[in-house]
């Protein structure tokens, strides 16, 4: 082996090792940030999930599982996980399907387009604040326009946040409408990328507009549903300010959902411990719906269903 040859090798080798390093400093940044403000607050919660602490003190003492005793045998916990699992299924089964209707509706040739897609999205551009108030407003018994309507219809007045009955659709139908557009957006970016060509092969085969939709549009899609579907379960799982700012929960636990119980045993009533026993359930919660969804997904790729 001639030394040129040889020395060629061994700059290629060094190259190699130099662009491993080169690559490592830029993605330490970003991984410490996901360690330190990620990875580690989970870590921490789990800890602290064992403990009987106030959250202010330092003194602690653990308790092993008791915390998740007590959380299991708690009914106002099981009020709030029914009210969170209403509003996964409200987030998956309404909200991204209505998205998709939104972002359908842009791209058909219904007239005003413009100004349709700022009506659709105005609701996800306002702060959260915001809106709650708003509708704190339009639902108010005494001079809310919705009263005011439902009275010239003959319907009468209802108590929106203050009927425990009717409080927790109240507070789905603004969240339906808050974050819908936000899907919207998501599917409207996949369809902008479905190649114009499937769409001309299937009006030379003869397709319709709803056949065209079923068979080129929904099946390139899927993928956009999945991550949709992903983000509306931990979404809809870690949901706290709306709630909060509209009902606090109220009345009694009508609206109580895991994010705002939570914030009340940790911040007033000054029991961390338990806080993040409940903290600690929402990130397995999650967890598990993910993979499930994932495995679902995977499974749909393995079978060769809508590639």
């Amino acid at each position: 082996m001639s030394k040129s040859r040889v020395l060629k090798q061994n700059l290629d080798k060094n190259k190699k090792g130099t662009n491993k390093w080169t690559i490592l400093w830029f993605v330490l940044p970003a991984l410490l940030i996901y360690v330190v403000y990620t990875l580690y607050p989970i870590i921490a919660t789990f800890n602290y999930s064992l403990l009987d602490w106030n959250g202010a003190s330092g003194i602690s003492e653990f308790v092993g599982i008791q915390n998740y005793i007590n959380l299991f045998a708690d009914s106002s916990f099981w009020q709030a996980l029914e009210n969170n699992m209403l509003l996964v299924v409200v987030s998956v089964f309404i909200q991204i399907p209505l998205g998709l209707v939104m972002a359908l509706v842009l791209f058909s040739d219904v007239y005003g387009k413009r100004l349709l897609n700022v009506v659709f999205f105005l609701p996800y551009l306002m702060s959260t604040i915001a809106i709650g108030l708003l509708w704190v407003y339009l639902y108010s018994p005494e001079s809310g326009p919705i009263n005011k309507i439902a009275t010239f219809l003959g319907l009468g007045d209802f108590e929106w946040l203050g009927n425990a009955d009717l409080a927790m659709l109240a507070v789905l139908i603004v969240i339906i409408w808050q974050f819908s557009p936000f899907y919207m957006i998501l599917f409207k970016a996949a369809i902008v990328g479905i190649p114009e060509e499937l769409y001309e092969a299937a009006k030379i085969d003869g397709a319709s507009s709803t056949q065209q939709f079923f068979f080129v549009t929904f099946p390139a899609l899927i993928p956009t549903i999945v991550s949709s579907s992903v983000l509306a379960v931990v979404g809809s799982l870690k949901s706290f300010d709306i709630i909060y700012i509209m009902t606090g929960g109220g009345p009694g636990n009508a609206t109580e959902i895991l994010g705002t119980y939570m914030y009340k045993q940790g911040f007033v009533n000054l029991n961390m411990g338990y806080a993040s026993t409940i903290a600690a359930v929402m990130f397995i919660i999650a967890f598990i719906a993910v993979v499930i969804i994932q495995l679902i997904d995977y499974l749909r790729k393995k079978k060769g269903v809508f590639l």
